[in-house]
């Protein structure tokens, strides 16, 4: 066990850097498409060819997943996902690279992830002992998180010094790394059962029948659906629009307020990954996630300056590797070896499934609902300006205060979920 957890820990890290790449490319390929087209919406649509065709397959590969080798599809759709960061330095080389290449790069890209992330996951299982799920899922927040910190810092330096080409060859290189590290180094156990070809319909069906008779679990996904509703609206759209337009577009602000977040988060992956696993982990996911509302998206709401937007995103982000900690114990403990694939694939595609929706939304009702609203001089409008203020970016301020109320009673309510109770109760 411990031998394998070693083999964890250097995958854990490979993938990481891995991960900093791609990271600085996303950053990167925004800078250019945004530089290209002077549209934020051409941003947003960048997510969106990403995550649709993640969340649409998500629902077909779990049948896949649970009957082919865990390393060999991650390695497989890491190349193809390379494939694409490779035609995209060769377009910008030859001086034919548009934006919409770029989101038929984010289509392959969310395809790959469709099955990488599954087949990921179940490889964790096989890899890491249960008492350790915790902590591991604490390192993964940890490292995601100093990602957020650091690459659009290092992604920013490399684009002044060689521009996207540079940074796409610095992803190549990251990518090969993190390929010969799981070819070459790591082994990952199988449970592959010999099982009459099934259509991919089918793989759907046993992963909802399982969710069926595991009624908590599903709830579990169906409100954290619409808890990432709510944070795509806000934090995951239109926090930076907010912030310049609030600070007198002060990109320093803008990144104080972003390095926060991060650090809010490597905070909290930390503790997740030193301390001993939650003994009741349905209400720690909800109790993470109200006070992540709470703290986070009113106080963005209500702050006037850096400081406030600061101490917002640091504790919008310091409880969420509590959430997914406690959320992927359970998943392990309770989903049958076998099934994993198929349960993880359904999951992906109903938890996901509102980002997109909440990316559009959000932008809309910034531009065309809020903002208007709040200069229109109403009497309801008025009694907003006392809590969000006035001016440029109050009528997203409003939409932080709205996300907050919301989130925070989303989560309070599960908390009393019989079902979901139901799963503080595992060993």
């Amino acid at each position: 066990m411990e031998q394998k957890f070693k083999k964890y820990v250097i995958l854990w890290l490979s993938q990481s850097i891995s991960g900093l790449g791609s990271s600085m490319t996303g950053f990167a390929l925004v800078l250019w498409a945004y530089q290209q087209s002077g549209s934020a919406m051409s941003v947003s649509l960048m997510s969106f060819c990403n995550y649709v065709p993640y969340i649409l397959l998500s629902l077909f590969v779990g049948e896949f997943i649970d009957r082919h080798k865990k390393k060999t599809i991650m390695l497989a759709a890491d190349s193809a996902a390379a494939l694409g960061s490779l035609m995209i330095l060769v377009l910008l080389s030859a001086g034919k690279l548009s934006v919409w290449n770029i989101y038929i790069m984010n289509v392959i890209i969310g395809v790959t992830n469709a099955f990488q992330q599954p087949a990921s996951a179940v490889a964790t299982g096989r890899l890491v002992p249960e008492d350790k799920l915790s902590n591991v899922s604490g390192m993964n927040s940890f490292s995601q998180n100093l990602i957020v910190v650091f690459h659009p810092m290092l992604a920013s330096v490399l684009f002044a010094l060689g521009g996207l080409w540079l940074i796409l060859l610095v992803d190549l290189v990251s990518f090969v790394l993190a390929f010969c590290v799981l070819l070459f180094f790591i082994s990952i156990p199988e449970r592959i059962e010999k099982r009459d070809r099934n259509t991919p319909f089918e793989g759907i069906r046993q992963g909802f029948a399982f969710l069926k008779q595991e009624k908590g679990i599903l709830y579990i996904m169906l409100t954290m659906a619409l808890i990432n509703f709510f944070s795509r609206l806000t934090y995951e759209n239109i926090l930076s629009p907010m912030i310049l337009a609030r600070s007198n577009q002060n990109g320093i602000t803008l990144g104080m307020v972003n390095a926060c977040m991060g650090i809010g988060g490597i905070a909290g992956g930390m503790i997740v990954s030193l301390k001993k696993e939650s003994r009741h982990k349905a209400t720690a996911i909800y109790v993470s996630a109200a006070l992540s509302f709470l703290f986070g998206d009113l106080t963005m709401a209500l702050g006037r300056n850096v400081f406030w937007w600061s101490a917002a995103a640091f504790f919008a982000s310091l409880p969420i590797p509590f959430i997914m900690a406690n959320q992927n114990t359970i998943l392990y403990k309770t989903i049958p070896a076998d099934l994993q694939g198929r349960v993880f694939a359904v999951r992906n595609a109903v938890q996901y499934s509102t980002i997109p929706a909440g990316i559009l939304l959000g932008g809309y009702l910034a531009d065309y609902v809020f903002e208007p609203f709040m200069r229109s001089g109403t009497k309801t409008a008025e009694w907003l300006a006392f809590f969000v203020g006035t001016g440029a970016g109050s009528g997203m301020a409003a939409m932080f205060l709205c996300t907050g109320i919301c989130g925070f009673a989303v989560s309070a309510a599960s908390l009393f979920h019989r079902e979901i109770r139901k799963l503080n109760h595992l060993k």
